[in-house]
């Protein structure tokens, strides 16, 4: 069963073993019983963007199940246009901020560890979007991920503004007794608005280069540090592809992904979330190293690599897909290219995955359904 040949491996379920998935990860910032992370995945279940019991159930059976750790779906920062969609979490509010101190004592209670993401969707968000139809799109030069003019630039001030929102929110998750943060800094949204030149044309000090499009993340990063002190790990989620282009590049070479990552190093990351849609692809021509694997190796972080682990199918899709060997991910995972590995749909899917891996009973795995993403399991 699950046998398949992918990624230059011969996969055999004879041979498989997932010891390497289950040995505790330990740094100065983080313990955890496992290798496995629940990826981020908006689920909308949060009216007027509060998480509400349901939602904390939710991740309640993740980590019953033995997730080492979870990372929430994305949650809008203080700001009129954080989001699209009236279900959507919000992480700032009384309402929205006692519905993840919620979330955090369900998970605590059951054993698991979580963090929140924060996310500003920034030029993707449609004007007249909920919940705040009134608000308009905000990026860094007012550009939609096509290139085309839809806003005005942020002034200088009003980036500042949205660094100091982001900050506010890793204190807040901190007071709510959170175990870290995620900043998304992934997927054409709007940190990764201000890496890419194609959205980014500014030619004051969060423009011009490489490293200078870095600028904006790298003082969220340090408000964000600023505010939760020197203990409290910081993951920064990052990708190559953006919504609209899944063939685009931050860097083309590892000298440019390493002129990339230095700044956001020195400014604090603990992790590297590495985000790409199928783990086992080679990022650059020459090494069969994947994207987090060059970031290990670059930035001397541990990483998560993330991509369509355990399925035949990468998720962008969002169409089903079938069930599939972890022999590829195991030898990777042992070779030490990456540390962490996030799981997604699978998890959106079942709550009892890593459970079930764990316990080698891979033939009750599932194949992804995209229904599930109308319920939460």
């Amino acid at each position: 069963m699950f046998i398949k040949e992918r990624g230059g491996y011969q996969l055999s379920s004879n041979t498989s073993t997932t010891e390497p998935l289950f040995q505790s990860f330990t740094n100065e910032k983080i313990n955890l019983p496992n290798r496995t992370v629940m990826a981020p995945m908006t689920r909308g279940f949060s009216p007027e963007g509060v998480p509400g019991e349901d939602v904390a159930a939710y991740y309640r059976r993740r980590a019953e199940n033995g997730v080492g750790l979870i990372v929430t779906e994305g949650t809008g920062v203080h700001h009129p246009a954080s989001v699209s969609g009236a279900s959507i979490p919000l992480f700032h509010g009384e309402e929205s901020l006692n519905g993840w101190a919620n979330v955090v004592k369900e998970v605590h209670q059951a054993g698991g560890k979580i963090v929140p993401q924060l996310w500003h969707v920034g030029m993707t968000r449609k004007k007249g979007d909920l919940p705040n139809e009134e608000a308009n799109p905000v990026g860094p030069s007012g550009l939609s991920l096509d290139g085309e003019k839809v806003t005005e630039p942020m002034t200088e001030a009003e980036v500042e503004d949205m660094v100091e929102a982001y900050a506010h929110a890793a204190a807040d998750a901190k007071r709510l007794g959170f175990d870290g943060i995620e900043l998304h800094g992934a997927h054409g949204y709007l940190i990764d608005q201000f890496f890419w030149k194609q959205t980014n044309k500014r030619t004051d000090r969060y423009g011009g280069d490489l490293v200078g499009r870095t600028q904006f993340a790298v003082e969220v990063i340090e408000a964000c540090r600023r505010e939760v002190g020197p203990d409290f790990p910081i993951i920064f989620r990052f990708s190559q592809w953006k919504m609209n282009d899944y063939k685009a590049k931050l860097a083309e070479t590892p000298d440019e992904l390493e002129q990339f990552l230095t700044p956001l190093v020195e400014a604090g990351v603990d992790i590297f979330h590495c985000s790409t849609r199928r783990f086992w692809e080679p990022e650059f021509k020459g090494s069969d190293l994947n994207l987090a694997g060059w970031t290990k190796k670059l930035s001397g972080k541990p990483v998560i690599s993330v991509g369509s682990v355990g399925l035949d199918g990468e998720f962008t899709s969002f169409s089903g897909a079938e069930t599939t060997s972890l022999d590829g991910l195991m030898e990777k995972l042992d070779q030490g290219e990456f540390d962490l590995v996030a799981i997604g749909r699978s998890l959106l899917m079942d709550p009892e995955w890593v459970r079930k891996v764990r316990d080698g009973k891979e033939d009750e795995l599932a194949p992804f359904d995209k229904a599930a993403l109308k319920q939460l399991y």
